[in-house]
Protein backbone atom coordinates (compact mmCIF):
# COMPACT_ATOMS: atom_id res chain seq x y z
CA UNK A 1 0.00 0.00 0.00
CA UNK A 2 1.35 3.38 -0.95
CA UNK A 3 1.62 6.02 1.75
CA UNK A 4 -1.11 8.66 1.82
CA UNK A 5 0.16 12.22 1.81
CA UNK A 6 -1.02 14.49 4.58
CA UNK A 7 -4.30 16.28 3.92
CA UNK A 8 -6.54 18.83 5.57
CA UNK A 9 -10.34 19.15 5.28
CA UNK A 10 -13.09 21.16 6.95
CA UNK A 11 -14.80 19.16 9.68
CA UNK A 12 -18.08 19.26 11.55
CA UNK A 13 -17.93 21.12 14.83
CA UNK A 14 -16.40 24.08 12.98
CA UNK A 15 -12.98 22.42 13.02
CA UNK A 16 -10.30 21.47 10.52
CA UNK A 17 -9.09 17.87 10.34
CA UNK A 18 -5.46 17.22 9.44
CA UNK A 19 -4.33 13.62 8.91
CA UNK A 20 -0.94 14.13 10.57
CA UNK A 21 -2.66 15.48 13.72
CA UNK A 22 -4.40 12.10 14.15
CA UNK A 23 -1.16 10.24 14.93
CA UNK A 24 -0.88 8.62 18.33
CA UNK A 25 -4.19 6.82 17.85
CA UNK A 26 -5.44 4.36 15.27
CA UNK A 27 -7.72 6.00 12.73
CA UNK A 28 -10.60 4.79 10.56
CA UNK A 29 -11.28 6.98 7.53
CA UNK A 30 -14.45 5.95 5.77
CA UNK A 31 -15.67 7.39 2.48
CA UNK A 32 -19.38 7.31 1.76
CA UNK A 33 -21.44 8.52 -1.21
CA UNK A 34 -23.99 10.93 0.30
CA UNK A 35 -25.44 12.23 3.57
CA UNK A 36 -28.89 11.02 4.56
CA UNK A 37 -29.20 8.17 2.03
CA UNK A 38 -30.23 4.68 3.19
CA UNK A 39 -26.85 2.92 2.92
CA UNK A 40 -24.92 5.84 4.36
CA UNK A 41 -27.37 6.14 7.25
CA UNK A 42 -26.90 2.44 8.08
CA UNK A 43 -23.10 2.74 7.87
CA UNK A 44 -22.93 5.92 9.99
CA UNK A 45 -25.33 4.48 12.59
CA UNK A 46 -23.29 1.25 12.84
CA UNK A 47 -20.04 3.19 13.38
CA UNK A 48 -21.91 5.28 16.01
CA UNK A 49 -23.23 2.19 17.80
CA UNK A 50 -19.72 0.66 17.97
CA UNK A 51 -17.95 3.95 18.73
CA UNK A 52 -17.25 3.12 22.39
CA UNK A 53 -15.53 -0.11 21.29
CA UNK A 54 -13.42 1.81 18.73
CA UNK A 55 -12.47 4.29 21.47
CA UNK A 56 -11.56 1.39 23.79
CA UNK A 57 -9.16 0.25 21.04
CA UNK A 58 -7.53 3.72 20.95
CA UNK A 59 -9.13 4.47 17.59
CA UNK A 60 -10.78 7.57 16.13
CA UNK A 61 -13.21 7.61 13.20
CA UNK A 62 -13.89 10.21 10.51
CA UNK A 63 -16.37 10.00 7.66
CA UNK A 64 -15.75 11.77 4.33
CA UNK A 65 -18.12 12.61 1.50
CA UNK A 66 -18.51 15.35 -1.09
CA UNK A 67 -21.41 16.95 0.81
CA UNK A 68 -21.00 20.48 2.14
CA UNK A 69 -20.64 21.35 5.83
CA UNK A 70 -24.30 22.35 6.22
CA UNK A 71 -25.39 18.91 5.01
CA UNK A 72 -22.80 17.20 7.23
CA UNK A 73 -23.87 19.09 10.37
CA UNK A 74 -27.51 18.16 9.73
CA UNK A 75 -26.65 14.48 9.09
CA UNK A 76 -24.37 14.31 12.15
CA UNK A 77 -27.08 15.83 14.38
CA UNK A 78 -29.85 13.63 12.96
CA UNK A 79 -27.87 10.43 13.66
CA UNK A 80 -26.17 11.72 16.86
CA UNK A 81 -22.79 10.77 15.42
CA UNK A 82 -20.03 11.01 18.08
CA UNK A 83 -17.30 11.44 15.43
CA UNK A 84 -16.63 14.17 12.86
CA UNK A 85 -17.62 14.26 9.20
CA UNK A 86 -15.24 15.87 6.72
CA UNK A 87 -16.30 17.79 3.62
CA UNK A 88 -14.42 17.11 0.37
CA UNK A 89 -16.55 19.13 -2.06
CA UNK A 90 -13.75 19.43 -4.64
CA UNK A 91 -12.88 15.69 -4.42
CA UNK A 92 -9.19 16.34 -3.68
CA UNK A 93 -8.98 13.76 -0.88
CA UNK A 94 -11.34 11.37 -2.70
CA UNK A 95 -8.84 11.43 -5.58
CA UNK A 96 -5.90 11.01 -3.17
CA UNK A 97 -7.47 7.76 -1.91
CA UNK A 98 -8.71 6.71 -5.37
CA UNK A 99 -12.36 6.34 -4.35
CA UNK A 100 -13.99 8.19 -7.26
CA UNK A 101 -15.57 5.65 -9.62
CA UNK A 102 -18.01 5.52 -12.50
CA UNK A 103 -21.22 4.01 -11.19
CA UNK A 104 -24.41 2.94 -12.87
CA UNK A 105 -27.42 4.81 -11.50
CA UNK A 106 -30.81 4.17 -13.09
CA UNK A 107 -29.14 3.15 -16.34
CA UNK A 108 -26.86 6.21 -16.48
CA UNK A 109 -23.14 6.32 -15.77
CA UNK A 110 -22.37 8.80 -13.02
CA UNK A 111 -19.16 9.63 -11.21
CA UNK A 112 -19.42 8.98 -7.49
CA UNK A 113 -17.70 7.91 -4.30
CA UNK A 114 -17.13 4.18 -3.95
CA UNK A 115 -17.91 3.22 -0.34
CA UNK A 116 -14.43 2.50 1.04
CA UNK A 117 -12.64 2.40 4.39
CA UNK A 118 -8.99 2.95 5.25
CA UNK A 119 -7.39 2.01 8.56
CA UNK A 120 -4.26 3.73 9.86
CA UNK A 121 -2.15 2.55 12.78
CA UNK A 122 -1.07 4.88 15.62
CA UNK A 123 2.07 5.87 13.68
CA UNK A 124 -0.10 7.12 10.81
CA UNK A 125 0.74 4.22 8.49
CA UNK A 126 -2.02 2.93 6.22
CA UNK A 127 -2.44 -0.71 7.22
CA UNK A 128 -5.72 -1.76 5.57
CA UNK A 129 -7.84 -0.75 2.57
CA UNK A 130 -11.40 -1.98 2.18
CA UNK A 131 -12.91 -0.92 -1.15
CA UNK A 132 -16.37 -1.31 -2.65
CA UNK A 133 -17.85 -2.37 0.67
CA UNK A 134 -21.51 -2.88 1.52
CA UNK A 135 -22.84 -0.83 4.43
CA UNK A 136 -24.46 -3.72 6.35
CA UNK A 137 -22.09 -5.24 8.96
CA UNK A 138 -19.16 -3.22 7.61
CA UNK A 139 -18.48 -1.30 10.85
CA UNK A 140 -18.27 -4.58 12.75
CA UNK A 141 -15.68 -5.94 10.28
CA UNK A 142 -13.66 -2.70 10.60
CA UNK A 143 -13.78 -2.96 14.40
CA UNK A 144 -12.43 -6.51 14.20
CA UNK A 145 -9.50 -5.30 12.11
CA UNK A 146 -8.80 -2.38 14.44
CA UNK A 147 -8.87 -4.66 17.51
CA UNK A 148 -6.34 -7.00 15.85
CA UNK A 149 -3.76 -4.19 15.39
Amino acid sequence: MSPITDFELPSTGNKTFKLSDARGKKLVVYFYPKDDTPGCTVEGSDFRDLYAQFQASNCDIVGISRDDMKSHEKFKTKLSLPFELLSDTDETVCELFGVMKLKNMYGKEVRGVERSTFIFDAEGKLVQEMRGVKSADHAQAVLGTVQSL
